[in-house]
């Protein structure tokens, strides 16, 4: 690359960081389904036709919104992880996993809500783009189930209700750690369920599902909850 064109294309990936950091503070103040790149250019004093040779249409910009958000929350449940000790139980990775993505629905509630909140209207998100990000902290949790399920066998009912999916998934999610025997259907159905009830409570906090005051500690609601799920991957009864 010459000097110049390495000026362009880092001109270029300034605008394109300004555009979207720009267009994560629109989603506080409008909501996804409020974002305009007409209201980003004005924003940025520049023009909408100059916008838009950086980022095609409101879509690209939603896109690449929802990516961003689900690669920091990846990065976020990464980081807690890597601050355990190398010998940590399934069990304690779980939790650490749980409360990272508690911690930063709470810091980051708006790019929370764009990826697990209401879809927006008219948009449809883009699976070969948002999927690798998308499942990152699944594959960190589904990894943890063989271990945590202790060789639970599946059921015909789990079979027949997933179907082909635990090899699909297994490819989607390239679970590596996982070893090299496929998930069956008991361990994703396992999995699956727990990180529903983990993300639930997030959302129920986050939405103030229950009311603003209803729950008096929700970080004790959010550890009972989390206990829960582990049971429900162990089979064993939760902590009292």
């Amino acid at each position: 690359m010459t000097a110049a064109g390495g000026i362009r294309a880092r001109n270029r990936a300034a605008i394109e960081a300004e555009i979207l950091r720009i267009g994560q503070q629109h989603l506080a103040t409008y909501g996804a389904a409020g974002l305009s790149l007409r209201a980003v250019a004005r924003d940025l004093e520049m023009a909408s036709s100059a916008v838009y040779r950086y980022v095609a249409s409101r879509d690209e910009l939603l896109t690449r919104l929802i990516v961003a958000a689900y690669d920091a929350l990846g990065d976020h449940v990464d980081a807690a992880l890597a601050t355990l000790p190398r010998r940590s139980t399934p069990a304690r990775r779980f939790r650490a996993i749980a409360a990272a993505t508690r911690g930063w629905a709470l810091a980051n509630p708006h790019e929370y809500a764009l990826i697990y909140g209401s879809p927006v209207p008219g948009y449809h998100a883009p699976a070969e783009r948002t999927g690798p990000a998308g499942t990152r902290v699944q594959a960190r949790l589904v990894a943890l189930v063989p271990d945590l399920s202790d060789g639970r066998p599946e059921t015909a009912r789990e079979r027949r209700a997933l179907g082909d999916l635990p090899e699909t998934i297994q490819a989607e999610l390239h679970l590596s750690s996982a070893g090299d025997q496929p998930i069956d259907a008991g361990t994703l159905r396992r999995a699956m369920t727990a990180w529903a009830l983990v993300t639930g409570t997030v959302s129920a906090e986050v939405f103030e599902q229950f009311g603003a005051d209803t729950i008096p500690d929700w970080p004790a609601f959010f550890d009972a909850a989390v206990d829960d799920a582990l049971a429900l991957v162990t089979g064993e009864p939760a902590r009292g």
